[in-house]
């Protein structure tokens, strides 16, 4: 009898595990489709950017595609502030549900576009809106998904189970990677420009179906006593954290601005400016990514180690040190080897900010405004920065000023150390493990409605 009353606590154990793992599972299969569609664009611009944009050169085409790349995060800081609020007032399933939905039709649509050859100039017109569509989805996706999983996370692994956001973030970019090497095996460079770039598009719209499913099995982590507060999910509520939003603004500044930089534009980079031919490249990438997903919880549990501001204090003093070195020697290099171990070196270092991104936020705000806080600091400064990333440096390269690419990346990681020194410690000043008073560490005592 003792002994089947000392085992019971750890069958609990064990099915509250279960249920959380479950939670995680169902909530990032979401976030890996919503990221997947997103990035079929990047990948693929290669090949659809004449069809759209069939005057200029190779890279006035992708310049003018990075354009409507960063268009659909402009549309970021409005799904931010729309699905902030459902999943503040509605709950986060619900947000969680609808925004999955929308990549689905954005995505369809991007699949089902005609050509400038067909309808002129109103085909990148039509682009646009469906970018616009993506945009306001994935604005909605981050801060809600962050939100999420910070709360169904247990106490001293929340940094574990908040990795698996980018997990699956970066998932979703090396999916459509590997989708991407594949149809290059399968298809001449002709049939992927002319009609060969739409089928990513079609198997995003598939599975993001399949996600909606998943998430409606999610259980709901915002109490109906919090749903019902006047503050929930307003402007006013969040307002009252100005200073965790400034400091979760600056942070996310430079580090969507590097992510996206060594990621997402490099294989435009190391083609362009490299000159290493697009298949080597794309291959190349797609090792990268897939590396760099992998080592995502590693830097998850190590901040449960060491300390969220102590990672972050890491990432943005070595980046802001390595990044120009770093890009200089990946441009003049055409050993693929080479090229790889620097790019590695560059994830590696970002590493510290990507695998806690989410809760690293999340333990800023109060659940009222959680999902608003999180979602609108980081869609406003991810569209600022992340978004036009490619398009500024594909701009400088025009203009014959590649580097000034480089000590731009360099002066905003500089301004997120600065916020990782203001930041407060979230052991000691956190909402989810610590005693609430953030705003108190930030120089202002925290309103007694939200705390």
């Amino acid at each position: 009898m003792p002994d089947i009353a000392k085992a019971a606590p750890s069958l609990d154990d064990a099915a509250d595990q279960r249920r959380r793992i479950m939670a995680i599972v169902g909530s990032s299969s979401g976030n890996l489709v919503e990221w997947y569609d997103f990035y079929c664009y990047a990948f693929f611009a290669l090949y659809f950017a004449p069809v759209f944009f069939p005057e200029g050169d190779s890279t006035g085409q992708l310049l003018k595609s990075a354009a409507v790349f960063a268009v659909g995060f402009f549309m970021r800081p409005i799904g931010g502030w729309l699905f902030g609020r459902i999943a503040d007032r509605l709950g986060r399933k619900t947000s969680l549900m609808i925004s999955v939905l929308m990549m689905c039709g954005g995505s369809l649509a991007i699949a089902l576009l005609p050509t400038y050859a067909t309808v002129g100039a109103l085909a990148p017109v039509l682009l646009v809106l469906a970018r616009m569509v993506q945009g306001l989805s994935v604005g909605g996706e981050y801060g809600t998904s962050a939100t999420y999983m910070s709360e169904v996370a247990a106490k001293g692994q929340r940094g574990f189970y908040a990795s698996f956001q980018y997990v699956t973030l970066i998932g979703g970019q090396l999916l459509a990677s590997l989708v991407l090497v594949v149809l290059q095996s399968l298809l001449t460079a002709e049939q992927l420009t002319a009609w060969g770039w739409r089928i990513p598009f079609v198997i995003g719209a598939l599975a993001a179906v399949v996600a909606l499913f998943l998430r409606r099995s999610l259980s709901e982590t915002m109490s109906e006593e919090n749903k019902d507060s006047k503050e929930s999910g307003t402007f006013s509520g969040l307002f009252r954290h100005w200073r965790a939003f400034a400091v979760v603004f600056a942070i996310t500044a430079g580090g969507s601005l590097s992510f996206y930089t060594l990621t997402t534009y490099m294989q435009k980079y190391i083609v362009n400016t490299a000159h290493m031919d697009k298949v080597t490249a794309s291959q190349l990438t797609t090792v990268a990514l897939f590396v760099y997903m992998m080592i995502q919880p590693f830097f998850g549990w190590l901040s449960d180690r060491i300390g969220r501001k102590t990672s972050m204090l890491l990432f943005s003093g070595l980046g802001m040190v390595l990044i120009v070195p770093l890009m200089t020697a990946i441009g003049a290099t055409t050993d693929p080897v080479l090229s790889f171990g620097l790019i590695m070196l560059g994830l590696v270092v970002i590493s510290f900010y990507t695998g806690i991104s989410g809760i690293v936020k999340a333990e800023l705000f109060p659940t009222q405004v959680r999902a608003l806080g999180v979602g609108l600091s980081y869609a406003i400064a991810n569209s600022v920065f992340g978004g036009t990333a490619e398009a500024i440096a594909l701009w400088l390269k025009q203009a014959g000023a590649e580097s000034s690419f480089f000590w731009y990346v360099a002066v905003m990681l500089a301004a997120s150390f600065v916020a990782s020194l203001l930041m407060p410690n979230p052991k000691r000043h956190g909402y989810l493990d610590g005693d609430g008073t953030v705003e108190e560490a930030l120089g202002r005592k925290t309103s007694p409605a939200l705390a």
